[in-house]
């Protein structure tokens, strides 16, 4: 497991710090709810860098809650409240308490990612991505015959998620739950992706991760729809046959592999810290797509 130094969570009056994740710090109130703020922080290779982007928890808290609004004729989120502590005002939300399904729940459009490494491992076999073939000549980016579900293990913090087989989930949550988060995820899916891309916004694929109430019902949790989450690309500049342009953190790794950085990955030592200029592009990228998607200014 890598070392992410995670920085200590600050503490917050009448709330007691549960757990801390790259971005996300879970504190437990005194009714029992759930209180989920986010931070500035930003993470590549599984570092989390000494860097923060400005602005980002608020951006990311902001646009889940407006997605979730969006997909609110779907399936129930977590969301009790926005009345949280000023000393997190803006960036946290007051949350259920959920049993949380052992699952990333992945849908794809595109093919990108770890996906697109399936592919191109599979490729004696017939090309698949987490057991589902796929028609041959697909390339970076390009667009899929229809959105497929692609789970993936919930890796320990640190550790990577690893894609699984529908099958694999089926045999851990059972076969009716399995099929309820796959419809959901790929529901949720297709309804952002229409309106994505009704805002010259490519959703190529997204994370959603789900949990259970006492009596049952099943619940979207966590953050949704973030450049954090998901792959957002400019639609017109979509090209398949190569890496797209992204709403992401994208800018940090490109910095942090170039001669500029002098940074070497291979001595398992952490990033440097990044330039301003790196940190006001990667805040404008997180300010654009939160502007062009929720038609929101910032």
């Amino acid at each position: 497991m890598a070392d992410l130094n995670i920085p200590p969570a600050p503490a917050i009056e009448g709330a007691t710090h549960l757990h801390s994740g790259k971005v996300r710090d879970l504190y437990e109130l005194p009714g029992g709810e759930l209180l989920m703020v986010a931070s500035d922080r930003i993470s590549i290779f599984d570092f989390v860098l000494d860097t923060t982007i400005p602005d980002k928890g608020e951006i990311l808290t902001r646009m889940s809650l407006w997605w979730f609004d969006q997909l609110a004729d779907l399936v129930p989120n977590h969301v009790i409240s926005t009345d949280v502590p000023e000393a997190v005002r803006g960036r946290a939300v007051v949350c259920e308490r959920l049993s949380m399904y052992p699952v990333e729940c992945v849908a794809r459009g595109y093919l990108t990612g770890s996906g697109l490494l399936d592919y191109r491992a599979t490729a004696k076999e017939g090309h698949s991505v987490c057991g589902i073939a796929l028609p041959e000549g697909l390339e970076d980016g390009s667009r899929l015959p229809e959105p497929i579900f692609t789970p993936a293990t919930k890796a320990e913090l640190g550790d990577h998620d690893e894609n699984v087989s529908y099958d694999a989930v089926a045999s851990t949550i059972g076969a009716e739950r399995a099929a309820e988060l796959r419809d959901l995820t790929l529901a949720v899916y297709g309804r952002a992706e229409a309106i994505a891309r009704e805002r010259g916004i490519i959703l190529a694929d997204t994370k959603l991760e789900f949990g259970a109430r006492p009596d049952g019902t099943t619940v979207l949790a966590d953050e949704v729809l973030t450049p954090d989450s998901s792959r957002f690309w400019p639609a017109d500049e979509w090209r398949p046959g190569r890496t797209q342009p992204s709403y992401d953190k994208q800018i940090v790794r490109n910095w942090a592999l170039s001669p500029e950085s002098g940074w070497d990955r291979s001595t398992g030592e952490a990033p440097p810290a990044l330039p301003d200029e790196v940190v006001e592009r990667t805040r404008s990228r997180y300010v654009e797509a939160y502007e062009l998607l929720t038609g929101q200014r910032w």
